[in-house]
């Protein structure tokens, strides 16, 4: 085990820098072997502040040399090193600092910081990267103007960018040259950006709200520049959408995006130089699937969001990182849904099946909210969104702080309304743009702006944990009236289980609620003691204030007994409990006017089965399912008044992950097993109808490739009826799914054919699979999708992956590489990671071995692949905690992979 105590960091403990920056003025002679970085930055002393000295950051940074104004420091007497914290006592007032940095960015494989990939050169300073580049006051809350001199190899890097306008270049003496960049706008240093390289650039321009032209550039390798194009579109379309929602433009002379194919997270939003992950940039339809073009989108806009709700107003200190994650996952997830929207309308002419796209994208933003948020929100790393303490920032970029985080921010929006929210935005940009602020100034904002209090909602940002909803219903026929019973509970989790935690109260949970009646339409609602239409009423479904342990709302005018239609929209990130026979539910997918939650009475229908064939495999019993999946699914195929995007939400099973949650005791073989069985169960009877509904669809030929709503959604509906198909055991369907694989125009219809063919008749996939990566073995992005899809299929084990591991294109130097592998494995395919003999634990212990010493960030996220081990089976419960105590004895474990290892095998 490690020897030396970790150090942890507490929210309260928050106190404001002694100094603040003004002006930094930044000098790089870039090179990879040694690049010299001359910083000089103006500071004055904080009247806020408590401390007195100067406080630098810097991590593996090498000091040459620094002064304060103009008198060249000495250490041990001037100033002294602790650990990451370079401190001067004795400060005046006002002062200049210089300091001089060397660095060698070849050798930095952590991504952080200033790195090389592929000879160019790239920076990433989320959240602490700034301080592997200088020494500095690396704190969000210290915001300063910043102007960039680079200066590379003419030839070698003739690309040279950095934040802001660029207002002067030029050669200079032995085949160099120099850019000059200068960002107007102040900004925390995590915010700051480099890329030199040899770089191809696609322009455009748009012109705001305000009548003023923007330069828009999405810089690519050469090669790449044919998969530019949608990143250049959905930029265009972000940046239009941010002023038709929001009033928000574009505040500088051009907005940059970059991409970098070795890159830790999926984009970075840099002030007007986003740098991406190439797999969040880049789309064609021969390389990129539509979930790529859709993610491009998505991402895209998120970082342009970002402009706003991350750099004009950011964040004080790390706690706080929901302030801008989960607002702008919020946005972001609007923009998407308003996009689908638009185009399903523009195609259709039909505000249904605009509605019903908008429902797609929300019944996905759930799915993988439950999948991940979920399950980190029962585990040992369990936080709320706003953390009260961490010993490494990087270990909280969660699902929690991002997906959690902006479904509260949603909540806030349903509990509002658009035109109380958007004032309450308006509100916030007026009162804190230019600062680093708190999330409950956001809230304050929103409740200054609405007159709506929201004291007790703010234990949203406090509290850990998915809250129980449980609800039952009474209808009384003589009085008309039916009463619902709320309950909501919620366990203590993570920290919280630790001694001295606080006693956790109730939330204030918008719960919308509609009731169907036996004619399957909507009844009108209104609550009792209520005579005019409340304010939240949108003429059939109302949203409760939940606010007690327990609480009843009771509704009048109510002749018959009406089916409950509960949690609408997904209106709260809660677990709801609701007693419902199959013959309700069965009526709820008929009938239900809100799209979210037919979808959601087919996934209890589909849980409700596989729960009790898992249980029985785990026994040894054998499996039997009855006809109501089936049936349904017959309907809903012949239902040409469904949408192929929403057909494919109801066709689709839970997931091994979630079922394995709804377990006691996580047994994923026998979730596997269960899993298997119902769909080959549903296949098999309804082979015929698959294989018409398959004909239908894949008779579509000639049709230009498109990766709008309704086309995408035609392919996925494609892909799921043949994998049902080639489940039914129909030799038709392996020889559909081979021309398929062979003869698509797209990668979406390739890879989903393939893909089905790897799970389900792996026999057959052997030469498709050569063929594959003969055909892209040069696009490391479609090479990532080879390595996924064989971790992932379900007859892959642990010693299959070694082989992939060894294989000539993997690396664990590249994340994406690296996860499409390893991650791949672990959680998509559950039953081969968890097997029996704990090879995929001594693979997991292996590889976080190799790759701590490379990327530390990278180690901690696979880290937490394990952190739900006390869930297992008793006997892998044993084998698990084996792999976990023997990573914790490596020497030299790093702090962000130590914290994770330490917290799963102590909480």
């Amino acid at each position: 085990m490690r020897t030396d105590t970790p150090v942890t960091i507490y929210r309260k403990d928050y106190t404001p820098p002694a100094f603040l920056v003004d002006t930094v003025d930044m000098g790089f002679d870039l090179d990879a072997r040694k690049t010299l970085v001359a910083t000089q930055f103006t500071d004055r002393r904080n009247p806020a502040a408590r401390s007195t000295a100067l406080v630098l950051h810097g991590r593996e940074c090498p000091l040459v040399w620094i002064e304060v104004n103009g008198k060249r420091l000495k250490d041990g007497r001037d100033f002294k090193i602790e650990g990451e914290d370079l401190m001067i006592a004795e400060m005046p007032d006002t002062a200049t600092v210089r300091v001089v940095t060397k660095l060698a960015p070849a050798k930095n494989s952590s991504l952080m910081g200033l790195y090389e990939s592929r000879g160019n050169f790239f920076t990433q300073c989320e959240a602490e990267g700034f301080r592997r580049i200088t020494w500095f006051p690396d704190r969000p809350d210290v915001m300063a103007k910043y102007t960039v001199m680079l200066r590379a190899d003419r030839k070698a890097h003739p690309v040279l960018l950095s934040n802001g306008n660029l207002i002067e270049s030029g050669k200079l003496p032995g085949g160099r040259h120099y850019a000059k960049w200068e960002d107007p706008f102040p900004k925390p240093s995590y915010l700051f950006a480099l890329v030199a390289g040899k770089l191809a650039v696609l322009e455009d321009s748009i012109k705001t709200a305000s009548g003023q032209k923007k330069l828009l550039q999405v810089y690519v390798e050469k090669q790449d520049l044919k998969r530019a194009q949608w990143a250049m579109d959905s930029l265009k379309a972000s940046i239009r959408w941010d002023e038709q929602r929001f009033g928000l433009e574009l505040d500088l002379e051009r907005f940059m995006i970059v991409a970098v194919s070795d890159f830790n997270m999926g984009a970075m939003e840099n002030k007007g130089l986003n740098i991406f992950n190439t797999s969040a940039v880049l789309a064609h339809k021969d390389t990129q699937t539509d979930d790529d073009f859709a993610r491009v989108e998505a991402v895209v806009g998120h970082e342009y969001f970002h402009n706003w709700t991350g750099n004009r107003v950011t964040c004080r200190d790390w706690f706080q990182l929901t302030l801008k994650e989960g607002l702008t996952v919020f946005r972001d997830q609007e923009f998407s849904a308003d996009m689908a929207a638009q185009a399903v309308l523009a195609a259709k002419g039909d505000a249904k099946a605009a509605a019903s796209a908008r429902a797609v994208l929300r019944i996905g933003n759930v799915m993988d909210l439950r999948a991940s948020q979920f399950v980190e929100d029962a585990g040992p790393m369990a936080h709320p969104i706003r953390p009260d303490s961490f010993q490494d920032i990087a270990n909280f970029y969660t699902a929690t702080v991002y997906e959690k985080g902006s479904e509260v921010i949603r909540m806030q929006h349903t509990l509002l309304g658009e035109e109380n929210f958007r004032k309450g935005m308006d509100l916030y940009f007026a009162r804190h743009d230019g600062q680093a602020v708190t999330c409950d100034d956001f809230t304050a904002a929103m409740q200054d702006a609405s007159g709506i209090d929201l004291t007790q909602f703010r234990r949203w940002y406090s509290q850990a944990g998915t809250p129980v909803v449980e609800a039952r219903g009474e209808h009384d026929a003589a009085a008309h009236t039916y009463t619902l019973t709320l309950r909501q509970h919620c366990a203590k989790v993570g920290v919280e289980t630790l001694p001295g935690a606080p006693e956790k109260l109730p939330f204030h949970i918008p719960f919308a609620v509609g009731l169907i009646g036996p004619d399957g339409q909507d009844m009108p609602l209104q609550l009792a003691g209520s005579t005019t239409a409340d304010k939240h009423t949108q003429a059939t479904t109302l949203v409760l204030d939940f606010r007690e342990a327990e609480q009843r709302f009771t509704f009048v005018n109510v002749p018959h007994a009406p089916l409950p239609s509960l949690l609408r929209g997904f209106s709260a990130p809660v677990t709801l409990r609701w007693d419902a026979s199959d013959e309700q539910l069965a009526f709820q997918v008929a009938h239900d006017s809100d799209a979210f939650n037919r979808a959601e009475a087919m996934q209890r229908l589909g849980m409700r089965r596989l729960l009790k064939l898992a249980q029985r495999a785990a026994a040894g019993q054998p499996l039997e399912a009855d006809g109501v999946l089936p049936e349904l699914f017959a309907r809903i195929l012949a239902d040409d008044r469904l949408d192929a995007a929403f057909k494919t939400e109801l066709l689709m099973l839970p997931p091994e992950v979630m079922i394995g949650e709804q377990m006691d005791e996580l047994d994923a073989t026998a979730v596997r097993t269960a899993r298997v069985f119902l769909v080959k169960h549903i296949a098999a009877a309804l082979k015929k109808d698959l294989a018409r509904t398959y004909g239908k669809l894949s008779g579509g030929k000639g049709r230009a490739y498109s990766p709008d709503p309704v086309s995408a959604g035609r392919r996925a509906l494609t892909n799921m009826v043949l994998a049902y198909w080639l489940d039914s055991g129909d030799a038709e369907a392996v020889k559909a799914a081979l021309a398929q694989c062979k003869q698509a125009d797209n990668m979406t219809a390739r890879l989903g054919a393939l893909a089905a063919l790897v799970n389900i008749a792996p026999e057959a996939a052997e030469k498709p699979l050569t063929d594959f990566y003969k055909r892209y073995e040069d696009n490391a992005l479609v090479i990532d999708k080879w390595f996924r899809l064989q971790a992932s299929a379900r007859s892959t084990r642990s010693k299959d992956v070694l082989k992939l591991a060894r294989h000539k294109a993997f690396t664990l130097k590249n994340p994406n590489r690296m996860r499409a592998l390893v991650f791949g494995f672990a959680m998509a395919n559950p039953a081969g990671f968890h097997a029996a003999d704990g090879s995929g634990y001594a693979f997991w212990a292996d590889t976080i071995e190799k790759l701590d010493r490379i990327n530390p960030e990278i180690a901690a996220r696979m880290a937490r692949l394990m952190d739900r081990w006390r869930k297992l089976t008793p006997a892998l419960r044993v084998q698990a905690e084996a792999a976990l105590k023997r990573v914790a004895a490596l020497k030299g474990l790093s702090k962000p992979t130590a914290e994770v290892i330490g917290k799963s095998l102590s909480i």
